[in-house]
């Protein structure tokens, strides 16, 4: 089975590495300044001449209360008018970009992420969607993945009605912990009422998917209060579920520093959270899809997995990998055809580029031949658990094992470990190996080093 997992706690300790999460390949650390708004520009003209689809993303950062381990790029405050002034400049935005595409661009993919997208009024979200449906080509038959993250403390059954009114049909909702001890500890108290409510506004609205982010290895965690959690949400039945490992890096994101690492759980204990967790899911029938994400056998991620055609990008898992992903809003990261590109993470900064007329596109990178054949082979590995050899000699007209030979040692060395079957044709991740994957997809990382890997989480 495509799920199947098997836990080697041996293995674990020595492949559980610092590493990406291969969101993208190269990784957004080696984005430079030396790509700006022209070659967005250049790659928008690009997508509109092959008339190719488009999911978008839209970043609204603002937050009202602060959530100590949160490292997104937000802005806390209480002030909504501040949204104002943001959205004018993100409508800006909107419309200068649109207007590089052509109106025969179908939108597959919208997804508002945060922050906290509904720290908007209801006032703003119908403008902001009205705006995007005047300038770009959205779907209004239902069809599309229009999906938004959910702070259940900033919502209820009348922001649910207007959502599903405005196009969206998917809801992502974070709860991280439902033990009040945890939630005080990281100052995010939300009740399983709050949660339940939303759930059921959504079921009762007909979302097409709900997702529940999870946490594991916050402040005042223990074994038996993280399964209480997630027997709490299996209850909820959510199409899909994120766990994640919680990175305390305090050094890097500033709200971290008001954690007391002494109350964060040992290694061990984490270990043991997710082993019960991946126990507990799979016994309630869910699939692990991988890093981190487990679905319903149902739900349109696992069975594109069982297709082989389950891709990876900014957005996660997705089965609109063949869509130009752009990104709109302070911070977001757009990816057209070769090119990566990232807008200003400064509000102010963007905010001016945009009232000068600019795109506030501040750094990227374009992929060159070598970026392109390893991502291909990352995404193979972390999508499929598996890599057809015959498949990149014949896209990349290469022969794998004379292109790859330096990596023959670590790759046999896996082998030897039980992390994968390497044969003459390909690579398949073995069960004991699945949760290790991104030590596998390390391999093939041409811009991995030991100084670089301290600026990622570690694989479990």
């Amino acid at each position: 089975m495509l799920d199947a997992i098997r836990w080697d706690s041996d293995l674990i300790r020595r492949y559980d590495l610092a590493g990406p999460r291969y969101t993208s390949y190269p990784t957004a650390v080696q984005f430079h300044t030396q790509v700006g708004a022209f070659d967005f520009l250049h790659a928008l003209r690009d997508s509109r001449k092959a008339i190719r689809p488009l999911s978008l993303y839209v970043h609204i950062p603002f937050c009202a209360n602060i959530c100590y381990y949160c490292a997104c790029n937000k802005v806390i405050t209480k002030d909504r008018g501040r949204a104002q002034v943001y959205l004018q400049r993100l409508e800006h935005e909107i419309q200068m970009i649109a207007s590089h595409l052509d109106p025969g661009q179908v939108v597959e993919q919208l997804h508002f992420g945060g922050g906290t997208p509904t720290f908007l009024s209801h006032d703003e979200l119908r403008q902001l969607m009205g705006h995007l449906r005047q300038h770009f080509n959205m779907l209004d038959d239902d069809s599309g993945d229009y999906g938004i993250e959910i702070d259940p403390r900033e919502a209820d059954w009348s922001t649910m009605g207007l959502l599903r009114e405005l196009g969206f049909n998917r809801v992502s909702l974070g709860v991280q912990d439902l033990d009040p001890q945890v939630q005080r500890a990281v100052n995010r108290l939300q009740s399983l009422e709050e949660t339940q409510a939303i759930i059921d506004a959504a079921r009762t609205l007909q979302f097409r998917s709900i997702n529940i982010d999870l946490i594991y290895g916050l402040p005042k965690q223990t074994p038996q209060g993280f399964a209480d959690t997630v027997d709490e949400i299996i209850t909820l039945q959510p199409d899909r579920l994120s766990v994640f490992n919680y990175a305390h890096l305090p050094e890097r994101f500033m709200p971290q520093r008001r954690i007391d690492s002494s109350d964060l759980p040992t290694p061990e204990a984490k270990l043991q959270m997710l082993e019960h967790t991946i126990e507990q899911l799979t016994k309630a029938g869910y699939r692990y899809i991988g890093m981190d994400h487990f679905a319903l056998p149902d739900d349109e991620l696992a069975i594109a997995q069982e297709e082989l055609t389950l891709q990876r990008n900014f957005q996660g898992y997705t089965t609109h990998g063949h869509c130009d992903l752009i990104g709109m809003g302070v911070s977001a990261i757009s990816q057209i055809g070769d090119l990566y590109s990232q807008n200003s993470n400064d509000l102010a900064d963007y905010q001016n580029q945009l009232a000068s007329d600019q795109l506030a596109t501040k750094r990227g990178l374009v992929c060159n031949q070598d970026d392109r054949l390893r991502r291909a082979v990352i995404q193979q590995l972390i999508c499929h658990f598996s890599l057809d050899f015959a498949d990149i000699e014949t896209r990349f007209d290469i022969d794998f094992r004379t292109c790859f030979s330096a990596l023959w040692p670590q790759l046999a060395s896996m082998a030897n470990d039980g992390l994968i079957s390497l044969k003459s044709t390909g690579i398949e991740v073995l069960p004991a190996g699945r949760l290790l994957v991104r030590s596998v997809c390390m391999v093939f990382d041409a811009y991995l080093t030991q100084q670089n890997r301290q600026r990622f989480s570690r694989v479990i």
